[in-house]
């Protein structure tokens, strides 16, 4: 999950991390220690917590249900997000506040949707059909032939991970995964439009509490007091610290420093660390089929990528050579 800046001016509003250019940095953005890792080692650091964080949610759920495990996790990460960047609420146009409503819709409905996916089926398998949204919005945006074959190899890889009709995986979670996929592609467009909205990580803080408000009626509903278990909510905050402020943080300060699509090939490495992550704490093992399915989705989404990549330096490659043409 990501928070990309797009370039402002480019064509299509922010459309997928291939097709957004270098993330901006504004004055006075948050550095601190954690810059001094590297935007590499801060985006590899992030998908690390968020997918641990993920494998911890779900052995939280036996004891707070789906509902409330998201509920937990974007309520307690909002009251941290709004303490640390205290946002300032004036001077903000109705067009900023209706942006960042979008947002927090998209990650709540991201998340929630996420939730319900891993409650059903293995993590490493949920992360690998939840990245076809973004995936699928970046193939879509380039409109290059190439990039068939790059979708191609992602169904490929679908198809795998079904075992030819997804008899090995509840059809239930399944489509959860694939329509958080859809809402985390509607999270990187509004993140992008947030983030030229609102400066540093103001906008984030605001979503992050939109979410948790139209989330904790559900999580109320479904979990009811248990929400307010001492060990449960300790558990909660530890997602909440791990899946969003610490990840969200560090994607937003790497991105500052980090081309978009370089940002993009390094998240495609997620369904590989969820596999890992459910290996080693939920003991989920994976078989040789769901493993080659992975590694299909994960070689199309670096493909994707990288032909984005390609095709940006080629253009720029084109302008700077009819630019020296032109010199008399």
């Amino acid at each position: 999950m990501s928070t990309p800046n797009a370039t402002p001016g480019t064509s299509s509003p922010a459309a997928a991390p291939a097709a957004v250019g270098h993330a901006s940095v504004p004055e006075g953005a948050p550095g601190g220690r954690f810059g001094s890792l590297g935007p590499v080692g801060l985006v590899l650091a992030g998908g690390v917590s968020v997918q641990f964080g993920a494998a911890l949610a779900v052995s939280l759920m036996p004891r707070a249900g789906a509902l409330g495990v998201v509920t937990l996790r974007l309520a307690v990460a909002a009251v941290v997000m709004l303490l640390v960047c205290r946002p300032r609420l004036r001077g903000h146009s109705r067009a900023d506040w209706g942006t960042v409503v979008v947002f927090g819709i998209a990650m709540a409905g991201m998340n929630g949707l996420f939730y319900q996916a891993v409650d059903r089926i293995p993590l490493g398998p949920a992360v690998t059909l939840e990245v076809l949204g973004p995936l699928a919005l970046s193939v879509f945006a380039s409109r290059r032939a190439v990039n068939l074959v790059w979708a191609g190899l992602a169904l490929a890889g679908v198809f795998l991970l079904g075992g030819g009709g997804f008899e090995d995986l509840d059809p239930a979670g399944a489509a959860f995964a694939l329509a958080a996929g859809a809402m985390w592609a509607a999270y990187i467009v509004f993140s992008a439009r947030t983030g030229r909205r609102f400066p540093q990580a103001d906008g984030l803080a605001l979503a992050m509490a939109v979410g948790a408000l139209l989330f904790l009626p559900l999580g109320v509903v479904e979990s009811g007091a248990k929400l307010i278990d001492p060990q449960t909510l300790a558990l909660g905050a530890g997602v909440a610290l791990l899946s969003s402020v610490l990840p969200y943080t560090l994607e937003l300060l790497a991105l500052r420093r980090l081309p978009a699509p370089t940002f993009a090939i390094l998240m495609s490495l997620e369904p590989a660390i969820a596999a890992a992550a459910g290996f080693l704490i939920l003991d989920q093992a994976l078989t040789a089929t769901q493993s080659a399915a992975i590694a299909l989705v994960i070689a199309a989404s670096m493909g994707a990528v990288r032909t984005q990549m390609g095709r940006r330096a080629g253009g720029r490659r084109g302008r700077r050579t009819k630019a020296l043409s032109d010199v008399p």
